[in-house]
Parts: C-alpha cells; sequence; structure tokens
C-alpha cells in the first residue's frame, strides 16, 4: 500500500488566518501531528506535537530527523497531516526532508505565510525590491548580502546578538523588527542597528528588515577593485597596451616588493615586527597584477576573475580531504606527502621531478632538494650533508679552468641541500645575507665620504679596517 503524508501550514498568526484547505485537510485525516504546539493557531488542533523531541534531542538536525522517520512510520497507519507553523514551503527543513524521501508520498498544501505579512506592513513589492532572505540561525552577510534583507527566525535576543555582531566593520545604520504580526500585540518597529537586541522581546514570531545592508567581505571590495581595473583598460593607455607578456617583469616586481616587507619584518625580529601599512599597499600591488591580468584574459574569452577564484577555491578544497572529507593524518610529514600523491595524480605526474616550476636557481634547486627529501633521498643526520658540502668545496679548489663552473654548482647545490639538513630556507638566508651586506657597505661609503676620500681611491688595508669598524 501506498503511504502519503499531507503538509499543511498553520499561517502566520492565530486561526483567523488558516485556510480550507487545511481546516479540511485536518478533518479527514487519520493522523495530525504538530511541528510544534508553540504557535498561536496550534491551539485549535487537538494533536500531539513534536514539542519533546526539541527538549531531548541535541541538535536540530537530529530533531528533524527524529520527526520524519515518526511521520514515515506513522503514514503506514493510516492518512497523515502534518502541520508546520507559517507556510509548508518556507522555512521548514522536515518538509523538505519529507519531500527527499522515496518511501512515502508527500503532497504539500499551500498555505499564508509570515512573508505575506511582512509585505503587507512594510509597504514594499518584494521583487521590485529585490529583497534577500536570510536565516537569522546561519547568518552570514557576505553571503546575504547588500540591500534589502529580511531575516527570519530571530527567535531570541541572543540570535539577534549574533545577527548585530556579524557585521564587523560596516554595519546596517538601521532595522524595522517585526514582532507578532497578526496578532493583537503587533509591533512594527524601526531601530537603530545597535537596538536590534533590546527592543522587543524577541520568540519564534520575530523577524528583522534590514532595508539597506552593506557590502562587507572581501567579495565587495575585490568587486570594486575589479570595475576600477575594467575602467583602466578602457580609458587609460598605458593599461590599455598591456598583455600578459609585457606585464611579467611588473609581476615579478611586485612580488619581490612583499617579499622583502616580510625579509624586513624578519631581520627586525619576526612576523610580530612587520610593517601592517606597507604590507597591505605592496600586497594591494600584487592584487592589482592578479586582477588585472584576469581581466585581459576575460577581454580574450579565456578566464575570468570569478573562475580564478573558484578554481584555487576547488584545488585548495580538494587537496584539504584532512579537513573538508574523512582522511586522517598523522603529523605534518604524512600531510606534506599525501598532498605531493594528490598533486601528482591531478597532474599526471609518475616522476618524483615531473613537473618542475619556471623559478630562478635558488628556489629551484631548494625544491627540487624538498621534493626528493620527501620520498626518503636525504642524510640520516647532518655530518653527512657537512661532510658532502666539505667534499665539494674541495673539488672546486682543485678544479680545472674549464670545470669551475660545474664545480662551483655542485658547491651551490651541496648548500641548499645543507640548508634543507638544517631546516633553514637558503633563499630566505641569501636574501637577509645581501640585505647585512649592503647596510654595512653603505656604512664604509659613508665613512670614506666623511674623510672626503674616494671610495675607489682607498687602498685594501683602509677598506678592510672601515669594514671592520662597522661591523
Amino acid at each position: 500500500m501506498s503511504t502519503s503524508i499531507v503538509v499543511a501550514g498553520l499561517g502566520p498568526a492565530d486561526a483567523s488566518l488558516l485556510n480550507q484547505l487545511t481546516l479540511a485537510a485536518v478533518a479527514s485525516a487519520d493522523h495530525v501531528r504538530l511541528r510544534t504546539s508553540v504557535h498561536p493557531a496550534a491551539d485549535v488542533f487537538d494533536a500531539p506535537s513534536y514539542d519533546h523531541l526539541y527538549d531531548t534531542l541535541d541538535s536540530f538536525e537530529e530533531v528533524y530527523a527524529g520527526i520524519v522517520e515518526d511521520l514515515v512510520a506513522l503514514s503506514s497507519t493510516g492518512s497523515v497531516v502534518y502541520l508546520v507553523p507559517g507556510a509548508p514551503t518556507v522555512a521548514e527543513r522536515t518538509v523538505e526532508m519529507l519531500a527527499a524521501r522515496d518511501d512515502v508520498d508527500v503532497q504539500i498544501l499551500p498555505a499564508l505565510s509570515f512573508l505575506d505579512l511582512a509585505w503587507a506592513r512594510l509597504g514594499i513589492d518584494p521583487v521590485e525590491r529585490g529583497v534577500r532572505l536570510a536565516d537569522a540561525h546561519d547568518f552570514d552577510p557576505t553571503v546575504s548580502g547588500p540591500g534589502a534583507l529580511l531575516i527570519a527566525q530571530c527567535h531570541d535576543a541572543a540570535t539577534l546578538s549574533d545577527v548585530k555582531l556579524a557585521y564587523e566593520v560596516a554595519e546596517p545604520a538601521e532595522a524595522v523588527l517585526l514582532h507578532h504580526l497578526g496578532l493583537a500585540d503587533e509591533q512594527i518597529i524601526r531601530v537603530p542597528w545597535a537596538d536590534i537586541d533590546k527592543t522587543v522581546p524577541a520568540d519564534h514570531l520575530t523577524s528583522l528588515f534590514v532595508p539597506d545592508a552593506p557590502r562587507v567581505g572581501p567579495g565587495a571590495a575585490v568587486e570594486r577593485l575589479d570595475r576600477l581595473v575594467r575602467r583602466l583598460r578602457t580609458d587609460c593607455p598605458w593599461d590599455r597596451q598591456q598583455d600578459h607578456v609585457s606585464l611579467v617583469s611588473h609581476l615579478i616586481e611586485e612580488t619581490y616588493e612583499v617579499v622583502e616587507v616580510i625579509d624586513a619584518a624578519a631581520r627586525g625580529g619576526g612576523s610580530d615586527f612587520v610593517d601592517a601599512q606597507l604590507l597591505r599597499e605592496e600586497l594591494g600591488d600584487l592584487l592589482f597584477q592578479v586582477v588585472l591580468h584576469s581581466v585581459i584574459a576575460e577581454e580574450r574569452l579565456d578566464f575570468s576573475l570569478s573562475e580564478v577564484a573558484d578554481a584555487i577555491h576547488d584545488k585548495l578544497y580538494h587537496r584539504h580531504p584532512h579537513v573538508f572529507g574523512d582522511v586522517q593524518v598523522d603529523g605534518l610529514h604524512e600531510l606534506s606527502l599525501r598532498w605531493e600523491q594528490i598533486k601528482a595524480v591531478e597532474k599526471g605526474r609518475e616522476g618524483v621531478l615531473d613537473g618542475l616550476p619556471a623559478l630562478p636557481s635558488l628556489p629551484l634547486a631548494s625544491k627540487v632538494v624538498r621534493k626528493v627529501r620527501k620520498v626518503g633521498f636525504a642524510w640520516s643526520d647532518d655530518e653527512g650533508a657537512w661532510q658532502k658540502l666539505a667534499e665539494e668545496i674541495g673539488e672546486l679548489r682543485s678544479a680545472e679552468p674549464q670545470t669551475r663552473l660545474a664545480e662551483l654548482g655542485d658547491v651551490l647545490f651541496a648548500v641548499v641541500a645543507l640548508a634543507a639538513q638544517l631546516d633553514l630556507d637558503p633563499d630566505a638566508a641569501l636574501r637577509q645575507a645581501v640585505a647585512r651586506f649592503k647596510t654595512r657597505f653603505e656604512a664604509v661609503e659613508a665613512h670614506f665620504a666623511g674623510l672626503e676620500t674616494p671610495l675607489s681611491e682607498a687602498s685594501e688595508s683602509d677598506l678592510l679596517a672601515a669594514w671592520r669598524s662597522v661591523r
């Protein structure tokens, strides 16, 4: 026998707003169940509710699953009418879960929603205003977006406080509290945003209308930048003439300027000493390069900035199964190995050194060493790396002129291998050494300038003495 469940709505207020379809369905049903008796129209029906599940289970999802299972089991013994607050098609998770079942037929009856009363009281056309809907229990202003916004299920002051605090930087100027619409104690109050959680005794019949929610989150700022870059491509002669190739040097320059700010912090004592304002500026310059390349690509019908963001999102999601899936990893070493395995499958690579990127020689050597170390090609202790470096230096000292370049390369590679063995970044070490040399040499220049002696005319002994004096 095919089982069926009729889902009907109690409407947004008291029994005066119940429709005839609901009343007729209840009159002919073998079983009637209320999702909750906490509703002004629930008293009309002498029917059990599922309030006890809310009191005993730990989460809403557990409650909803329990309701659905009970309704399906009940439907095997006769016709069932399931009554939910408002309209069955608005903010009713149990109805979605029932409709997804393939072991029961579900008929959903139309009913008046709290939305109908809200639009009437606010005097607006939601389509014309482009009103978005949001759930207070899962509210995220970066997702709900800017403009007119109706936030439902503001069932207590704590929930309204969470909504208020969700706007961390920019926040709405004001909002309209919609409380007990359709009842004798109905309240429609326009309040400053700071007061949304302390104006009415919020309950399950409280909603919040935000006439003009601000743009928040990185998406809004990136959209502004994207629009500006498009304007530059149209109106600025220099930007209009650029292409991917002509911008390579600028991309590299901006990248190294970011690195320089971070290196300066490292020389000053670590990340706590970073010049945040300067880092923000340099990251902005780098972001401009990313957006400009993306706009150029979109003009060529290759890809867009949105596709760039989606691609890196999906890549990171796929490469973190230990975060977004059920994969367990034991420590950072295993995590690194799994990362490389996932990349190899994605790129169709077989060899450990397949797919090496085009990098400057020092970062490239460092990457090669790190890759082979991950598969066990490494010294068992530090002494082996030190001995290898000493061996290569000896070979360079005794090399014939025609082989010195190769032997020097071996020395440099051994230095990189030693750095990896000691868990040091050779590129960062060399940049810091260059910075120290630059600072010291500039002090030597200043010393001889004070003596009114050209640096090129100073003797070797004077240069060494000055060098040691500024150490």
